[in-house]
């Protein structure tokens, strides 16, 4: 997806993939920009130790808590940044505004997707997860509401790892999370291809849904923005990402 975003206005630049243990993360971080590094993307489990180790931080990501993008400064140092939050929101394309939120999970995204819907006006966020002391947290840190149990709601976001697993089908993936009816609006930010479970069930009971492939794109672009200081060919992104 960055690859084709690069070509696409004829830069010459690569990005590749870094897999990190998190006992190695910082060191690793640190090194990159002496290897010719202009930022990176941080995935699961380094998005809270991305934040900590920069040098300087975003509003936005200082107050979501995690950061996915970093940027490496012409003075040497790192800025973290949160595009996820931003991304979720121009992927979900319709006003929060009055709307009861759910997030399923408690983790980066999790926390990202909880901020950016109580910022953008909506009427009441819950957060549940599996291990309901993750969600207490993450409650009391961002000033929303923690759940034992999904509630009913306009807009249920899955920020979870459930669907990660193709092996998990429809009946297994409404267990684990602990679902017994969709909200009129579906998200669910694990990337497939085609529809998870979870929103197979959603669009069969006449739910709208957003899949993750255009988070992830949507999130992508800002992340591409804030490197080069160009606006992203995000239609170049989108068909990378859907013909991965």
């Amino acid at each position: 997806m960055q690859n084709a975003a690069f070509e696409a206005l004829g830069l010459d630049w690569r990005y590749v993939k870094l897999p990190v243990p998190p006992t190695l993360f910082a060191e690793t971080v640190r090194a990159l920009p002496g290897s010719g590094f202009r930022g990176a993307n941080v995935t699961i489990p380094h998005k809270r130790a991305a934040l900590e180790l920069a040098d300087e931080r975003t509003p936005s990501a200082d107050a979501i808590g995690a950061a996915n993008t970093l940027t490496f400064l012409d003075g040497g140092g790192i800025e973290a940044h949160n595009t996820d939050a931003p991304g979720f929101i121009a992927a979900l394309g319709e006003d929060v505004r009055g709307l009861k939120a759910v997030v399923l999970g408690a983790g980066g995204a999790g926390r990202a997707v909880a901020w950016a819907l109580r910022e953008a006006g909506a009427s009441e966020v819950s957060v549940w997860n599996r291990t309901p002391e993750r969600a207490t947290e993450l409650a009391e840190e961002l000033g929303v509401t923690s759940v034992l149990r999904p509630p009913s709601s306009d807009l249920l976001v899955n920020a979870t790892s459930v669907g990660l697993k193709p092996a998990l089908n429809e009946a297994a993936t409404l267990a684990a999370l602990q679902l017994d009816e969709p909200a009129r609006i579906v998200v669910d930010l694990v990337y497939a291809n085609g529809r998870t479970p979870l929103l197979e069930w959603a669009a069969r009971a006449g739910s709208r849904t957003v899949d993750g492939l255009e988070v992830l794109v949507r999130q992508g672009a800002l992340s591409f923005e804030r490197w080069t200081g160009l606006d992203a060919p995000v239609d170049a992104m989108r068909a990378a990402a859907a013909s991965r």
